[in-house]
């Protein structure tokens, strides 16, 4: 008999969680979003999170995916973007749509990649999320079980950095290892300017400078 999934209440209105979902109805359920970016998939064990971003959420972190490509600019790094691509274990039954997400160290190895398969292909060497608080769901367990090495989160006036351990699970650090260095306050000074001003482009340009005076 085919596995019914169960709707319960979510912490938020933009939220709908169902519980009982086979990796099966997940991967249904993929396919039916994926001309839908406006949503974000999560799976957890057979609980599914479909979670639509409001603007206070993706402002933010559309922002701070800015500094991060000018950081990858100034430092000479390449990069490759994911944005919010499906990573996925059916193994470990879990998978994750991060706000957004990048290949630096990897880079090399996504050039040809158009169809992510975390069996083959390296996680992504950088997530970030926001606004995480109203997720029903242990992403941080989810993004450890996939091994995204660096992790970031963005809740309020409050970024904070993960690293990925020997031992499998995340640790807060003081410095990003991507960007060895910067600090989650370096970068927050920047993300609570984009909010109260509206000229972001001459944010991004005192952020490059900042990053120049770095070296």
């Amino acid at each position: 008999m085919a596995q019914v999934a169960k709707k319960r209440r979510a912490p938020s209105r933009n939220i709908w969680i169902l519980d009982g979902v086979s990796w099966q109805q997940y991967s249904r359920f993929l396919r039916a979003f994926q001309d839908r970016p406006g949503f974000r998939l999560t799976y957890d064990e057979g609980t599914l999170e479909i979670m639509s971003p409001t603007i206070r959420h993706d402002r933010p972190g559309r922002f701070l995916s800015q500094l991060v490509w000018a950081l990858a600019d100034e430092l000479d790094l390449p990069t490759v973007a994911g944005g919010s691509a499906t990573l996925r274990r059916r193994l470990k039954k879990r998978g994750a749509e991060p706000d957004e997400c990048y290949w630096i160290e990897n880079a090399h190895r996504m050039l040809d990649v158009l169809d992510l398969d975390l069996r083959r292909d390296p996680p992504p060497d950088l997530a970030i999320e926001v606004d995480v608080t109203s997720s029903s769901l242990n992403r941080m367990a989810i993004y450890e079980s996939l091994r995204v090495p660096e992790h970031w989160r963005l809740e309020g006036d409050a970024l904070q950095f993960f690293l990925l351990g020997g031992n499998g699970r995340y640790k807060q650090a003081d410095h990003s290892k991507v960007f060895p260095k910067i600090t989650p306050e370096d970068l927050m000074r920047f993300v609570s300017r984009g909010r109260r001003e509206t000229n972001q482009i001459r944010i991004l340009r005192d952020f490059r400078k900042w990053v120049r005076s770095l070296e």
